[in-house]
């Protein structure tokens, strides 16, 4: 079983103020318990743990508002590829080096790797997280705007208290109820956890070993190339046509070249038939990064862009790469007000973004691309004041 594991919602790094818990919808509760029968949990687990469930309302507010889609790229970037994080980065690679070598050779994944998904997701473990991980996902599971996925989640989160022996109290996480050092949602756990300190035991929270182990094995599992990079920065040409920019216009690297990309110190590219695609996460003024299968593996683990470029590149620093040539101007977040404006606009334009949400996902930015294209601009996905100029004001 394959699911699109989506961890957008996972990072824990930002201070949550203790959550006030309420009674869940009565007709909720019934839902859940009538499903936690069809998923054959026994019924005293059902018994002592699906009525004692808590709405906790901070974690609807969390949900709306995720730094991936509320920050700037150089923002998001700037707070979380740091040289704070770097340097502890590189002293754990070394501190690890014998294990995660091991996991190499096992794996394939190199070890810049998991720990740069270890920096990104709880600081290398200095905060997993304070929320009740059951009553995260039953809050969500009782929400409208993604009940099914959540409702799922618990499920497995349930099965884990099972198969693991967890205790619910002490399964602690982050507000959507991703869990350990490494974050796993209760599906990434339950199918992709291993035992990595050979304790016949797997603990995401207590192990260090267990978690690592656990990402080099998820990250194999979804198709991880070993030998390849998941990208780097490249130097777009003067002229060059943005509205080729974006994931699902991966083309051959050799044919990027043609075209002018090169590297950010001007050397052509490889002569390969190997599929990238170009980003360009803060416009045509920011930085262009030239992306490769990996990093599509990366966000199978977050399905934000800015994240995974922030792993890639926080895994290039810990190996000693340098910083970005550029990182993109200072520029300003766009309210929640102002990219629902937006999406209504765009959908009254004929640029379908699905059902307003003021959040700036994937499907906004290509119907941003697709109007920028018919009305002349840059098309570079990106809301810039020239496009957010002409859709308010048209």
């Amino acid at each position: 079983m394959k699911k699109q594991i989506i961890f957008l919602f996972l990072l824990v790094l930002s201070p949550i103020v203790p959550a006030q818990e309420e009674q869940l919808p009565e007709q909720c509760i019934e839902t859940l318990t009538l499903q936690a029968k069809k998923a054959g949990l026994p019924q005293s687990l059902i018994n002592d743990v699906i009525p004692k469930l808590k709405r906790i309302s901070k974690v609807v507010q969390y949900d709306r508002s995720q730094p991936e889609f509320t920050e700037t790229f150089a923002s998001y970037l700037n707070k979380r590829v740091t040289d704070t994080r770097i340097k502890k980065g590189k002293q754990l690679l070394k501190k690890h080096k014998v294990f995660l070598e091991s996991l190499f050779r096992q794996y394939g994944v190199p070890g810049r790797y998991l720990i740069a998904f270890w920096g990104l997701e709880t600081n290398f473990g200095s905060y997993l997280g304070k929320m009740s991980t059951l009553n995260s996902l039953a809050t969500l599971a009782c929400d409208e705007r993604r009940s099914e996925f959540f409702t799922d989640e618990l499920l497995l989160a349930l099965k884990l208290i099972e198969r693991e022996s967890l205790q619910p109290d002490k399964m602690k996480g982050s507000w959507a109820g991703a869990m350990g050092h490494t974050q796993f949602m209760p599906s990434t756990y339950y199918q992709y956890a291993v035992d990595g300190d050979g304790d016949g035991i797997i603990n995401l929270w207590l192990s260090e070993k267990d978690a690592l182990a656990s990402g080099a094995h998820y990250l194999q599992q979804l198709g991880w190339k070993s030998g390849e990079r998941w990208g780097r920065e490249v130097k777009l040409p003067k002229g060059f046509p943005y509205k080729k920019t974006g994931m699902k216009k991966a083309i051959a690297l050799k044919d990027w070249n043609v075209m002018g990309v090169t590297s950010v110190n001007g050397n052509v590219l490889a002569d390969l038939d190997m599929k990238s695609a170009i980003l360009v996460p803060s416009g045509h003024s920011g930085p262009a990064f030239l992306v490769y299968h990996n990093f599509d593996i990366i966000m199978h683990w977050n399905r934000s862009k800015s994240y995974a470029l922030a792993v890639g590149l926080l895994a290039d620093r810990i190996a000693g790469l340098g910083p970005l040539s550029q990182t993109g101007k200072n520029q300003q977040a766009l309210s929640h007000k102002t990219v629902l404006a937006l999406q209504e606009n765009l959908n009254k334009a004929g640029f379908n973004t699905g059902q307003p949400d003021g959040i700036l996902g994937s499907k906004t930015q290509q119907a941003i691309q697709d109007y920028q294209v018919s009305a002349g601009l840059i098309a570079d996905g990106y809301p810039g004041s020239a496009t957010i100029s002409k859709l308010l004001n048209q």
